[in-house]
């Protein structure tokens, strides 16, 4: 079953790398047309321009932080460890769904099984953190049963 949360692992991982990249590339496209924005007969039109530029650097300097903390948190996950409790990097085979905790990445596919990636703070995961195998709870109404923790 290690194997399935090595995927897990760097499924999470390929998307904070590809989310980064992107990001990147937005911030290397703005700066050069923050740099080759010139001066013309319109001077507020330019300011303009060069405030909403600017605007979207800082947006994208924050989304940017949100990436480096999903990387802490990856970096905390241990796969290896084995737990009986529901904790950080758990996968949990659930009467509703499968869930890997770590960080919000979206659903893996592999062999017709899905598995939601999702992050500590997530209201599914809250309500999961700490119970084990055979413990139920209430979710949005549903009653789940935690059928497997790996």
């Amino acid at each position: 079953m290690l194997k399935i949360k090595e995927q897990l692992l760097q499924f999470c991982w390929d998307g904070v790398d590809a989310r980064t990249a992107s990001l990147k590339k937005r911030g290397d496209e703005l700066r050069e047309s923050l740099n080759s924005e010139t001066k013309s007969s319109a001077g507020d039109k330019h300011e303009t321009g060069r405030a909403m530029v600017q605007l979207e650097q800082e947006k994208l300097g924050k989304q940017l932080l949100e990436l480096e903390k999903k990387r802490a948190i990856l970096q905390k996950v241990d796969i290896a460890k084995t737990s009986a409790k529901i904790v950080l990097g758990s996968l949990i085979k659930t009467s509703l769904a499968n869930y890997f905790i770590a960080i919000s990445a979206g659903a893996f596919q592999k062999e017709g099984v899905d598995v939601f990636c999702i992050s500590p703070n997530a209201p599914i995961a809250q309500l999961l953190l700490g119970k084990e195998q055979g413990d139920t709870t209430i979710f949005n109404g549903k009653k789940i049963e935690i059928l497997e923790v790996l």
